[in-house]
């Protein structure tokens, strides 16, 4: 695979605020990446730099080899669908799908007319009159059925209940795995999508703090439990990435367990579990204190 998209000693500062400050990563093609982060972290300033709609303070930005700003042969292949999406007021659902094809040259009009009725969106409406679902809706067909190289989606389906945004992901991976293309999904509902991920950037503080095969990430740590002492004893020698305690327990999330760790740790009597991907990433952004403890 050849990268879709390369960033070097990319920043972006607003005033004194580095919003996105000296990240470099690539995105490769034909996979699906999740740009995660708290709120505020730069997921939105990041992608608006990659989409062209931008400037960035300082930096390198390269789409399909070109920079993003005002060229047409890289524009033509991006989708951005975002939350806030904007479309004129007078326009009704089937004005925007219809226009479409203007903008999106692999646009699919009979995948789009299949997605509507998946999502029982009322076509005739204006788009003023549509609810906050019906809106994300709207989004979301569009950057499904563009079917473009590099697919954003910067939270679009938030609007969406939990029944529709399940429809989103199904159609969104089905489609996936009969036109490959590269999607960059930023979401705060990490549980709900991290079956989809291939690659997962984090992005905290403007900084880039995870790049990595989504896979390898969910492997990549182990919560240890049990008797305080037993736990702090067995975590000494390992990297620890949370802390929790109640009362005489104690819960510690490590970094990798060897094989040999792990029947050290069994012989002690302690419970190995796994972390979710959500887990993972809340721990690696908490700036919070780790330890809590609770008199009994």
């Amino acid at each position: 695979m050849s990268p879709v998209v390369e960033v070097s000693g990319l920043t972006k500062r607003f005033g004194n605020l580095n919003a996105v400050d000296d990240v470099s990563f690539a995105v490769e093609e034909n996979t699906i990446y999740g740009l995660l982060g708290r709120n505020g972290a730069g997921k939105t300033t990041l992608m608006q730099l990659l989409t062209g709609q931008d400037f960035a303070t300082r930096g390198q930005i390269r789409v399909f080899g070109e920079s993003p700003v005002e060229a047409a042969r890289v524009l033509q292949n991006l989708c951005f669908i975002k939350e806030s999406q904007k479309y004129p007021d007078e326009f009704m659902v089937k004005h925007v799908l219809k226009s479409a094809p203007w903008f999106f040259r692999n646009w699919d009009a009979d995948f789009a007319e299949r997605l509507v009725q998946d999502f029982r969106l009322p076509t005739d409406r204006r788009i003023k009159k549509l609810s906050r679902g019906q809106l994300s809706s709207v989004g979301v067909i569009v950057g499904l059925a563009s079917r473009a190289p590099l697919t954003f989606f910067d939270e679009p389906y938030l609007g969406l209940d939990a029944v529709a945004r399940q429809i989103f992901y199904d159609r969104l991976l089905e489609d996936y795995t009969q036109h490959p293309r590269t999607v960059i999904l930023s979401t705060h509902l990490i549980d709900e999508v991290s079956n989809l991920l291939e690659h997962v950037l984090v992005i905290d503080e403007g900084r880039i703090i995870i790049d990595q095969n989504a896979e390898d990430l969910r492997m990549s740590a182990t919560t240890v439990v049990g008797p305080r002492g037993a736990v702090d004893s067995f975590v000494a020698s390992h990297s620890v990435v949370h802390r929790e305690g109640v009362g005489g327990l104690a819960s510690v999330t490590v970094e990798a367990l060897s094989p040999a760790a792990r029947q050290k740790a069994t012989a002690a009597g302690l419970e190995l579990s796994p972390v979710s991907l959500q887990q993972l990433i809340v721990r690696k952004t908490d700036t919070s204190t780790t330890e809590f403890e609770q008199s009994a």
